[in-house]
């Protein structure tokens, strides 16, 4: 039965997925094989993660964008760390997301935060070492593990994006325990399913969980 399922976990994402889950094959059918790419500069991506904390997709592109016009267009811990606060709050920061950004890049700069070896870290020790910076929430590592680190098997609990497209399409009144059995059956291509959910809802300008 082991060496049955490790020749299953072989296949593609998309093949396991739409042999597990009728409503994922008909997804993966719709959309296309949607990829996940590593990202090359994790410090921005959890920099504009911050900064798009509770905002609209729109809003936080808006507030990003000037934050990367006060630097120079160059994302870096010590520029982040050396510009004053002031002028973060001008480009649309929040006094709060000021100080979370500040503890981002102090703990980069400080070597609190390695941000090249996360990449040799389990899962729960990258949440575990994420989290740890005051600002970064259990949201935010697990988008950094999809989008930044490209893991493939990811959930998150607490996106609203992913409840409302299972709603949508499990049913209105999904309870947690229910959720869990679903996401189960993805395993180990939780993210891929994501990816998909979040593009059958297509939840540009919906609110973000952190």
């Amino acid at each position: 039965m082991q060496n049955q399922r490790e020749e299953l976990n072989k296949l593609s994402p998309y093949v396991w997925l739409g042999n597990n889950d009728p409503i994922m094959k008909r997804l993966v059918e719709k959309h296309g094989e949607l990829a996940l790419n590593k990202s090359a500069d994790f410090f921005l991506d959890l920099a504009s993660s911050i900064v798009g904390q509770q905002l609209s997709v729109k809003a936080a592109r808006t507030i990003w964008g000037r934050v990367e016009v006060l630097l120079g267009g160059i994302i870096t811990p010590e520029r982040v760390f050396a510009v004053a606060d002031e002028d973060l709050r001008g480009a649309g920061l929040s006094t709060g997301k000021t100080k979370y950004i500040k503890n981002l890049a102090e703990a980069v700069v400080s070597g609190t935060l390695e941000l090249d070896k996360l990449n040799d870290l389990s899962d729960e020790e990258i949440i575990k070492q994420l989290t740890a910076v005051k600002g970064i929430g259990k949201w935010t590592a697990e988008m950094f593990l999809m989008f930044s680190l490209a893991r493939p098997n990811v959930f998150s609990l607490g996106d609203v994006g992913l409840y409302n497209s299972m709603r949508k399409l499990y049913g209105e009144d999904l309870s947690k325990e229910q959720i869990l059995e679903i996401i189960a059956k993805w395993q180990p291509w939780q993210t891929y399913a994501c990816l998909y959910l979040w593009r059958d809802l297509d939840n540009e300008g919906v609110k973000i969980n952190e």
